[in-house]
């Protein structure tokens, strides 16, 4: 991240968004299968769904909006949104900006993708998109970071010869590498983070509770893990 706003600044951006009319959800619409923009020109994906059967739920009003993923935290505390669901990763950094629910994606691992099985992860030059865990993890792993404003630019690092491999969640890789001819993952897995959920603005407790009520309603019925394998595959890790 790269605004860091103490928690004066954020109680006085606060705002009382379940009085609102509409609850607004900033996603990014690059990352599928959690976010992305499908052939009609929609916004489409897991979070989107989940996020209209939550609203649902917790009897909220709620629309969708995109936002570049490099901005997308700022733009929450600024009161253009009111919910963060982008994929975003609960770490500890983030949580002293911005509040999350508790997670709707249970954590799971990173995973290299490379076009040679003897990619130097190490010491060579590996891509991954800005200001998210994973490309905390390459800075701080010996290798030489190559950051990119969309997930789909760094993979296209590794096959324009830029970079040795790519970084990123396992769910979004692994389709790629399914799919490519080319693309294989390499290396060993890496747990980061504490999965993955729904930011909100420090101020804003009421809607966190609401929605924290709301997937664990989810969890409870077993909606949320059918969800999860609907978009995700059956290899997908659920919650128990």
């Amino acid at each position: 991240m790269k605004t860091i706003l103490g928690a004066t600044a954020l109680a006085a951006l606060g705002t009382a968004a379940l009085a609102q009319d509409t609850v607004r959800i900033g996603t990014e619409g690059a990352y599928p299968p959690y976010n992305f923009i499908n052939d009609a020109g929609d916004l489409d994906g897991y979070e989107i769904a989940l996020g209209a059967e939550l609203c649902a739920r917790a009897d909220l009003a709620c629309e969708f909006v995109s936002n570049d993923w490099d901005s997308i935290i700022p733009n929450l505390v600024s009161g253009n949104y009111d919910v963060i669901m982008a994929g975003m990763s609960i770490t500890d950094e983030r949580d002293e900006v911005i509040d999350f629910t508790q997670n709707y994606i249970p954590p799971a691992a990173s995973l290299y993708l490379a076009m040679d099985e003897g990619a130097d992860l190490e010491g060579g030059v590996v891509a991954a998109q800005v200001n998210t865990i994973q490309a905390g993890h390459v800075a701080d792993s010996g290798a030489t970071l190559l950051e990119f404003a969309t997930p789909d630019e760094a993979v296209a690092a590794v096959r324009n010869g830029e970079a040795d491999a790519v970084f990123a969640d396992g769910e979004y890789l692994l389709p790629i590498a399914a799919e490519s001819g080319d693309l294989m993952i390499v290396g060993d897995e890496v747990p980061l983070g504490g999965g993955v959920g729904a930011g909100l603005r420090e101020s804003d407790g009421d809607l966190r509770e609401a929605l924290d009520g709301a997937i664990q309603s989810m969890k409870d019925d077993g909606s949320l893990n059918d969800l999860i394998v609907e978009w995700f595959g059956e290899d997908a890790a659920v919650y128990e």
